[in-house]
């Protein structure tokens, strides 16, 4: 008898763990078929986005880490239009975003800032308009924040200032105002990663200038 109910209580652990590997494979899957479902795709690069498979890692574009975590999502140059999604900050072990080159429109969701994983942001040559939202100040893994040639206004994030992994950004052909950062990561930042903003003044005078001055 109590081999029985030891088999009965194994059998149903078995089935427990199966449900939370697919709960979470599902909820990674949710976020990405999430985005599917606001983007136009012509040239059907998102075909295989099933939303009914266990977890998204045989996904095209998509690529998973050895725990079935998505840590990319590579859809630059493919056509896409349409805007992003909140749901994307339910990415957790995200580590590159790259949906450059496309014609994404709307905003950046401020749930980016979720991502604590991530490395990459590439969302360069889309038409993103909308502020740079703080909350990627959260990101304290972040090394490329490529935003560049998009339609963006409003300041640059100071919050951006403490994440000391920051090696590339890149913002220039947009619309933003202020002034540009000069401290922590931006102390090496070129100042041609900031130009073709017609309202963006100099690096700013810590101490001599408000750097919002008429920014909005």
């Amino acid at each position: 008898m109590a081999t029985v109910i030891e088999t009965q209580s194994l059998g149903f652990l078995v089935i427990v763990l199966a449900l939370a590997v697919s709960v979470r494979g599902n909820s990674e899957g949710d976020a990405l078929y999430a985005l599917r479902r606001s983007l136009s795709d012509p040239d059907n690069v998102l075909q295989s986005w099933d939303p009914n498979l266990v977890n998204p890692c045989t996904w095209f574009h998509v690529t998973c880490n050895g725990d079935n975590h998505v840590t990319r999502v590579d859809l630059g140059n493919s056509k896409l239009s349409g805007h992003l999604v909140p749901e994307l900050g339910k990415l957790e072990h995200l580590q590159y975003l790259e949906l450059y080159k496309n014609n994404i429109q709307g905003t950046i969701p401020k749930e980016l800032g979720n991502l604590k994983s991530l490395i990459s942001l590439d969302l360069y040559n889309n038409n993103i308009s909308g502020t740079i939202p703080p909350s990627l100040g959260k990101l304290k893994n972040l090394v490329f924040l490529r935003l560049n040639d998009n339609q963006l206004t409003g300041p640059i994030p100071r919050e951006l200032s403490s994440v000391s992994s920051l090696k590339v950004v890149d913002v220039s052909n947009n619309n933003l105002c202020g002034t540009i950062p000069t401290s922590g990561p931006f102390e090496h930042i070129p100042l041609n990663n900031f130009e073709h903003n017609p309202r963006l003044e100099g690096p700013e005078l810590l101490g001599l200038a408000s750097y919002d001055t008429n920014c909005s």
